[in-house]
């Protein structure tokens, strides 16, 4: 009742998609036998906090939007509270899927893709405070697709692991997505007053 009382923060769309981005890499991983199951989750995987986040806040998805708006936990801190829901349910799902699965040869370890997600959950909501989160979670998503997942699928099946691991593996992009997030977070910050005007969402 209480995440309830956070509005749809875990909207059910959101979470059966969860649930089948989960058993369908558990279904590729062991019933099909694909080694590519997990370079496939971590390719995806980034994707569904940005989908929640998407979906959790404006007038789209909850219809006491303007009344949670007028309160004073409404606006950015409301937002927060229920993107903090989104990725308390998705990442140790999602984390606990990929180590689950039966690595791939050269491949980035399960966790790989915390910093890319975090980074472009940050970014959803530094760029929402401009154009909305819905609008700002479906451009994200539309570039991850765009630049990362049509570029990596466009390799022959033993490449894929090694692609994958120059876009969300190693150090240095592991660095470089943390310091995207810490950028986001700064903007956010500046942005933060933003959330309070209705005409913006």
């Amino acid at each position: 009742m209480r995440l309830r009382a956070l509005g749809p923060g875990l909207h059910r769309a959101w979470v059966v998609a969860l649930l089948l981005v989960g058993a369908g890499a558990l279904g590729l991983g062991y019933g099909a036998g694909y080694q590519g199951a997990r370079p496939m989750l971590l390719l995806v995987a980034p994707l569904v906090p940005l989908a929640g986040v998407g979906l959790s806040y404006g007038r789209h998805t909850d219809p006491l939007y303007e009344i949670a708006l007028s309160t004073p936990s409404g606006g950015l801190r409301l937002l927060l509270a229920r993107t903090a829901v989104v990725l308390a349910a998705g990442v140790p799902l999602l984390t606990a899927v990929g180590a689950l699965l039966p690595p791939g040869a050269g491949g980035p370890g399960a966790a790989a893709w915390l910093l890319p997600g975090l980074a472009l959950t940050l970014a959803a909501l530094a760029l929402g405070s401009y154009v909305g989160c819905r609008t700002a979670a479906a451009a994200l998503g539309v570039g991850w697709l765009a630049v990362v997942v049509a570029p990596v699928l466009a390799a022959m099946p033993p490449e894929i692991a090694d692609r994958l691991a120059h876009v969300v593996g190693g150090p240095a992009t592991q660095s470089a997505w943390g310091g995207a997030a810490v950028l986001c977070v700064a903007l956010l910050s500046l942005r933060r007053s933003s959330f309070d005007h209705l005409e913006k969402m």
